[in-house]
């Protein structure tokens, strides 16, 4: 009688440990709401260095930097940055979509298309402005000045003044969305604080700085985006791990025996 009970036994803790590692598998393969969101975390992050990293190293908007290894590495981290910036974005929306109201869904929007607009602008200087620093240097130089602020020389129309459109899109999207997180209370109301000022810090800063020196005003929403990222990943992560019931409780082997 009591070799059949230990059989029993033995079969239930076989049993519910298979259970258990089918169940763990799944739940690492399983894709998940917080997953993403973890994953939108890290993308906010990331975004947030480079947008911050670069500045201080970016080379002068002259011809002569269009065309070395500095320029191509920056440029190419830039358009990554647009990239991961869309996800962080969203996953930072997705996050408090509730909480944030109309006004958070503002800021997401005019984020948004100011990402999805930089990546273009990005594209061309990292793929389509090189090649024509010889055959068309007026034109290269009439793009970098749309950035620097420098008087061009060409009139590039509607490339100039999407360029403008894309300020204003960047301003008012960190004031909103910097705000709306603000009220939100879920992520650290400092980090919110930090980005929705850092556009009309921007502003004093341009008005103040030469333009190389003016780059560093970019550096407070990069560090705030980040923080914002970091913050999203942890509090995910606290709050997403889920507890599977412990195998040695000898009243689980008791269910599992009968």
């Amino acid at each position: 009688m009591n070799t059949t009970k230990q059989t029993a036994v033995t079969e239930g803790d076989q049993y519910m440990n298979t259970n258990r590692q089918t169940a763990i598998k799944e739940n690492k393969m399983k894709v998940t709401a917080p997953k993403i969101i973890r994953w939108a975390g890290l993308s906010a992050i990331a975004a947030g260095l480079i947008f911050a990293g670069i500045q201080p190293i970016h080379p002068p908007d002259v011809l002569a930097s269009v065309n070395t290894n500095l320029w191509a590495i920056l440029t190419s981290l830039k358009m990554l940055m647009s990239i991961f910036g869309l996800l962080g974005i969203a996953g930072l929306y997705a996050r408090q979509v509730e909480e944030t109201g109309w006004l958070g869904l503002a800021g997401y929007l005019l984020l948004t298309v100011f990402y999805a607009v930089q990546m273009c602008y990005s594209f061309a200087e990292v793929f389509i402005l090189p090649l024509l620093t010889t055959v068309a240097p007026k034109f290269v130089e009439s793009s970098l000045a749309i950035g620097s602020g420098a008087v061009a020389e060409m009139n590039l129309g509607a490339f100039a003044s999407m360029y403008a459109v894309l300020t204003l899109l960047y301003l008012l999207g960190l004031l909103l969305f910097g705000i709306a997180m603000f009220r939100a209370r879920i992520l650290p109301r400092a980090a919110a604080v930090l980005l929705a000022l850092s556009g009309p810090l921007a502003l004093i800063m341009v008005t103040l700085l030469p333009h190389q020196l003016e780059r560093l005003a970019a550096m407070p929403m990069g560090i705030a985006l980040a923080w914002l990222g970091y913050s999203l990943l942890t509090e995910r992560r606290k709050k997403g791990v889920e507890r599977l019931p412990d195998m040695s409780n000898p009243q689980l082997q008791q269910s599992a025996a009968k």
